[in-house]
């Protein structure tokens, strides 16, 4: 039975689509005060310092939004859908897609040598135990007996295919070998001056494996959108403007901080309660994490954008319609296909990645935590974000947290539990 508020938001919806011409939303959420609570719950508890979610239908209609901000912590914090996010890995799959738009444009393929454009990694070394073994074989409790590694030369080709799908062999300085964390953290790439020094700073430093070995996570898509830059003398903010932002119609997705604006500020929950983060805590790339400065012109494409939640809502709406927004095609129908489709992690019984995407299986669904086909991503600082296909909608939970306090973790599982166990409800009826 709709309350008060659903039948209002129903309402809403109906009168925006009327007006705009589009159909009204497929989608709805019976009890969005059920909803409201498990957000408020994770931040009245102590555990985030604000969450904001947002789902919208294809069209765009808002079809639930809600958010619960800690006082104690940022007493003057206004967060809304306008809000601008530090979105960390969920830059990934903007880079993807728009190296997807150069490869439908014939600019670059997948199975480009990225020697070809980045000639500076032609030399470039895999790390390996003493009895031969890339390091990203070694299991994580025995990481640290692994130290002091070897060098031997790389014996396979480094394609763009690789760094699409995080087997190229790049890596964060998270990954428990302590001398190959600190190599990459004396180099501190992301204070590099831009994309030159970048590359020459990482060129030294050993991959983790071989080319096209295995799946392991790291900086391979900022190195993918050093390659689309090399490949087309601009810069990756270019390439996003004028490729997918501008021609869609996309505000709320950017390099650079807006005019006017300043960041909420970076938060940890790794003394088991909320305070402001320490200088350098946030160590996935060293010491330091990227900068915004509109001025610095190092794009990274794996890490470094700022959006809005209603902004990356319409990145995410341009796959959902497979290809278009705003009646503009970015992307072809096949193109998006293969974004979602099996690429790696195959045998994982919990489902498998697509290009920087993850597919869910059943077990999901067994869980109550959602159901298989979603797509899914998130970053850093606690943003994450999926795809309904089934249902056709969008849905953003935006957060800055680095973290989190014991107890709060299954967030957005908790936030998906709720919104499915009503979807699958008002389907049963």
């Amino acid at each position: 039975m709709l309350n008060l508020r659903s039948l209002s938001v129903a309402f809403a919806g109906l009168a925006l689509s009327t007006l705009s011409g589009q159909a009204a939303a497929a989608v709805s959420i019976p009890d969005p005060d059920a909803v409201d609570a498990v957000i408020d719950g994770f931040v009245d508890d102590g555990y985030y310092p604000f969450i904001y979610a947002r789902l919208e239908d294809r069209d765009g209609n808002v079809v639930y939004e809600h958010g619960a901000v800690n006082r104690e912590l940022l007493p003057d914090a206004e967060i809304d859908g306008q809000t601008w996010i530090r979105i960390w890995s969920m830059s990934k799959i903007v880079t993807i897609s728009t190296v997807l738009d150069l490869v439908e444009d014939g600019v670059l393929g997948l199975e480009d040598p990225v020697i070809d454009y980045i000639p500076e990694f032609e030399n470039m070394q895999v790390a390996v135990t003493a009895d031969g073994r890339d390091l990203s074989q070694v299991e994580r409790d025995q990481r640290a007996s692994a130290c002091p590694f070897e060098r031997v030369p790389m014996d396979t080709v480094m394609t763009v295919r690789h760094l699409i799908d995080h087997e190229a062999g790049f890596y964060y300085a998270t990954t428990n070998f302590p001398c190959l964390d600190a190599a990459l953290n004396e180099q501190n790439v992301a204070v590099a001056a831009d994309t030159r020094d970048f590359i020459d700073r990482l060129a030294g430093l050993p991959l983790v494996q071989q080319p096209g070995a295995r799946y392991h996570y790291g900086t391979n898509t900022t190195v993918l959108g050093m390659v689309a830059e090399r490949a087309t003398n601009k810069s990756l903010k270019q390439l996003v403007e004028e490729r997918l932002t501008g021609p869609l119609g996309i505000h709320g997705l950017q390099y650079g901080l807006p005019a006017g604006v300043e960041l909420l500020p970076k938060v940890s929950g790794r003394d088991n309660e909320l305070r402001v983060a320490h200088p350098g805590e946030l160590d996935i790339f060293g010491a330091d994490v990227p900068g915004y400065d509109p001025g610095h012109p190092l794009y990274l494409g794996g890490e470094g954008m700022l959006a809005t939640a209603d902004g990356y809502a319409d990145f995410l709406r341009m796959l959902l319609n497979h290809g278009t927004l705003n009646g503009q095609r970015f992307l072809e129908t096949a193109t998006v296909e293969n974004i979602y489709a099996p690429h790696t992690q195959l045998d994982n019984p919990e489902g498998h990645n697509g290009m920087n995407l993850w597919v869910p299986g059943e077990p999901m669904r067994e869980r109550g935590e959602g159901e298989a086909g979603l797509w899914i991503g998130g970053g850093y600082e606690g943003t994450h974000f999926w795809v309904d296909p089934k249902r056709e909608f969008v849905g953003v939970i935006m957060s800055q947290m680095y973290a989190v306090p014991q107890g709060g973790g299954g967030r957005d599982g908790a936030i998906r539990a709720e919104l499915y166990r009503q979807f699958w409800a008002e389907e049963a009826n």
